[in-house]
């Protein structure tokens, strides 16, 4: 809905995005199971000298709760490869078969489960800040509408309540997510 020259879709979209980042950022997160996503973040030297995200360079698969194996497509990037993954903060150890590397992933102590269920809480947080920020944007760009009489005060004061309506479901919709991935890091 366009009110004046406010668009509350451009506000819903980058709340979205916000949710979007906070998913990507959770899929780095070790749970203790395999998933493919969570090479997501690594970056590797190409032996053309080029640094290219993983899943560029090979195929990222879980074939076992315990196991990834990344199949590297070009011969001349298994040591770059390896290389990456050995320097990410993930800690995992790859162990080189042929063209594939076997990532073993070892079970989480209760400790590093702590840790990291405060990891995910400071991104959550960060997240909340952004929606909230991206909130008082939307609000200013009301105030300022109405301010310049371009839209009525009651159009404001409605404009404003779905901003606020919109910003609590996506904080909701962020302290789910956080939820689920609290649950599924200190599963054991």
């Amino acid at each position: 809905m366009a009110t004046g020259n406010f668009d509350i879709k451009e506000i819903e979209k980058r709340m979205k995005s916000s949710v979007a980042s906070l998913k990507s950022e959770f899929g780095g997160l070790r749970t203790g199971r395999a998933s493919a996503t969570l090479l997501d973040p690594i970056m590797v030297q190409t032996s053309y000298g080029a640094k290219m995200p993983i899943q560029q360079v090979a195929a990222v698969n879980a074939p076992e709760p315990r196991l990834i194996t990344v199949q590297v497509w070009d011969k001349s990037n298994l040591h770059g490869v390896e290389k990456a993954i050995r320097e990410s903060s993930l800690g995992l150890n790859p162990v080189i078969d042929g063209l594939t590397l076997r990532l073993p992933i070892p079970e989480l102590n209760q400790e590093r489960r702590q840790e990291l269920v405060k990891i995910a809480k400071k991104y959550a947080e960060a997240t909340r800040v952004a929606v909230r920020n991206v909130r008082k944007d939307g609000m200013d760009q009301i105030k300022k509408l109405e301010k310049d009489g371009k839209i009525s005060e009651d159009e404001s004061g409605k404009t404003s309540t779905k901003v606020q309506d919109l910003t609590d479901k996506t904080i909701k919709e962020i302290d789910a997510l956080l939820a689920t991935k609290e649950h599924e890091i200190m599963q054991v």
